[in-house]
């Protein structure tokens, strides 16, 4: 890649983040920073008494996960008859992180343990909210319980030692967890001092790194400021000078991050689904909190970008099923779970994130409520209309809708990193049936081979010119000559439907413009190549299905596509491809080749 694009990249990425980073990376590896100096004991359980007031609400349903196994990314389940190694790797048995080493010494991506994130997730306590949930509907086993892992974890994870201490993420999501849980146990007021000490000592790991948190760009800055002010204004409600402090600096970063992360449109910095959820969530119980103890309201500004960001994941999530896109990363995160929903269903969120930012439901009653109800929060009596087509021009997605079926087009407008190579991907929604659709993450750690696939341009429905990819990587998770959009159509209604288009011009000048259009049983997708590629694959990745191709149009469940070009040859092949729908799951589906040279027209029309 030219030195003059790599600056360019960099240049995009923010000054003052790169020195942010570079500053936290020069002080760890000088032995200078100041969160080298921390120092802590281990406080001695209990850190929960006999559960005082319960919820707020009537018959709240306590979720049933973290019985006799463990549950990892929202799918994989373990076997457990006590707390668990948290050190371990499950997926990896006998594979264990050095619990005696200090954070800083351990590497990010160290090949002998696996993915970190093995390890991160048991230690993210979401079995202390279930557990939680339970012991305040009376079951007094459950408290002893609870108590018994948190007093295990803990022994097991001494200040400032082992992976469990690495991130400081992973720090504020167990501060929002043991501040949900004493919520729910009705213990804000009257916390025992061992659940005291403990807050204290992951504020105290938190903090000095904030610095670094916020040069990430995303979900770190909105998290750890969660916890800050979460945390502090707890501690500084209960007289704890050093509160006071921390609550400040995370009211600071929660309204700074909301402004410079979260644009008009909503769409927030990450391109992700996943992670649009976990930042939604992380607003929302921080603003539930406030409200809780009478602090005073957030900015005008950072509710207006909260109400921008709800509406965002409305448009994406299907009120059926409660599935959205698997748009953007996808690491199996989902933090402050009150319900057993699936990982995959993102209504309890929605629904929450409503009745705070617009006062108003955006689905009827349903399992969803419970979220708000173990919250102590009436469901709201008047709904939201229901969306309609539009464009999220400022971040870069059109939604088309008529009747039923949905389709979301992206493409270039980024203001920040892109982790994917999926410009102008296509979705396609019947229903609740997603038939065209991206392929996901997999893991942050896996075999160079998964890595370059899943985040590359064949894991999504979109053109791949000469067999490169849409950026030239330069890191695990860093590409560089980010495409800007061209030729940008905003969705516009017709007689029979809506349409839309955009395209670019790829980093060695090949071209791409696709004009998409859903009417009544179809979708048309016209795709215009050009520049200076020579050859061009456009790839549809279809649900799994018994799919048959025949001549230039592949069948299955009552869809139909057919390929017309130009004139110019079309050669059409079904592969197998794979998604990831859940973090470390994989499955094998269909994926529909149409393989043209370039210049090229190209249209695609999907009949249902």
């Amino acid at each position: 890649m030219p030195a003059a694009s790599r600056f360019r990249t960099y240049l995009a990425l923010g000054p003052a983040n790169l020195a942010r980073v570079a500053i936290y990376r020069a002080g760890l590896k000088l032995g200078v920073h100041p969160v080298l100096r921390l120092r802590g004991e281990a406080p001695a359980g209990p850190f929960f008494a006999h559960p005082a007031d319960g919820p707020g609400s009537a018959q709240p349903i306590a979720r049933q996960t973290w019985r006799d196994e463990m549950l990892y990314f929202g799918y994989h389940r373990f076997a457990c008859d006590g707390p668990p190694d948290w050190h371990a790797n499950p997926f990896r048995p006998g594979v264990r992180a050095d619990p005696a080493a200090h954070w800083s010494a351990i590497p990010d991506f160290d090949p002998a343990v696996g993915d970190i994130k093995t390890v991160w997730e048991a230690s993210r306590f979401d079995w202390l909210i279930a557990m939680a949930q339970r012991a305040a509907l009376g079951d007094g086993g459950e408290l002893e319980r609870l108590n018994a892992w948190l007093a295990d974890w803990v022994g097991n994870n001494p200040p400032y030692l082992g992976a469990n201490w690495k991130c400081g993420q992973e720090a504020s999501i167990r501060v929002m967890h043991l501040a949900l849980a004493a919520l729910l146990l009705g213990q804000v007021a009257t916390p025992q001092p061992s659940l005291r000490r403990l807050v204290r000592t992951h504020l105290a790991r938190i903090a000095p790194t904030m610095s670094y948190a916020i040069g990430q760009q995303n979900n770190h800055g909105t998290s750890e400021a969660a916890a800050l002010f979460v945390g502090g204004s707890w501690l500084a409600s209960l007289g704890d000078g050093d509160g006071h402090r921390w609550a400040a600096t995370g009211r600071k970063w929660l309204e700074q991050r909301a402004r410079a992360l979260i644009v008009p449109d909503g769409t927030f910095s990450q391109y992700s689904v996943v992670y649009h959820r976990m930042m939604l969530d992380t607003y929302a119980f921080a603003e539930t909190w406030r409200a809780m103890l009478g602090l005073d309201g957030f900015s005008d500004g950072l509710l207006g970008r909260l109400r921008a960001a709800t509406e965002w994941l409305r448009q994406l999530v299907d009120p059926g099923s409660g599935d959205a896109p698997n748009l953007g990363a996808n690491d199996g995160a989902r933090i402050l779970a009150l319900t057993d929903a699936s990982y995959r269903d993102f209504r309890p969120s929605l629904q929450w994130a409503c009745a705070l930012f617009h006062g108003r439901r955006c689905l009827p009653a349903g399992p969803w409520d419970q979220q708000l109800c173990w919250l102590g929060l009436s469901p709201p009596d008047e709904a939201l209309p229901g969306p309609a087509s539009a464009s999220l021009d400022d971040g870069g997605l059109h939604v088309l809708r008529r009747g039923a079926a949905r389709a979301y087009l992206r493409y270039p407008r980024f203001r920040f990193r892109p982790s994917q190579c999926d410009v102008l991907h296509l979705d396609l929604w019947l229903g609740e049936r997603n038939v065209l659709r991206d392929g996901g993450t997999f893991s942050y750690n896996g075999t160079p081979e998964d890595l370059a696939y899943f985040s590359g341009v064949a894991s999504h429905n979109t053109v791949q010119f000469d067999g490169r990819e849409q950026m030239p990587r330069l890191g695990r998770f860093l590409f560089g000559s980010w495409p800007r959009a061209e030729g940008v159509r905003l969705v516009t209604p017709s007689d029979d439907g809506c349409g839309a288009a955009a395209g670019y011009r790829d980093h060695r000048g090949a071209r791409h413009f696709r004009s998409v259009e859903l009417g009544n049983g179809r979708l048309v997708c016209r795709d215009t190549l050009g520049g200076t590629a020579k050859r061009a694959v456009i790839r549809w990745r279809l649900e799994p299905g018994d799919w048959q191709l025949q001549g230039r149009r592949v069948t299955c469940g009552g869809c139909e596509i057919a390929v017309e070009s130009d004139g110019s040859p079309v050669e059409l092949c079904l592969v197998e491809g794979s998604e990831s729908r859940f973090y470390l799951q994989r499955d094998r589906l269909p994926v529909l080749e149409v393989r043209v040279p370039v210049p090229a027209v190209v249209e695609t029309r999907v009949s249902f």
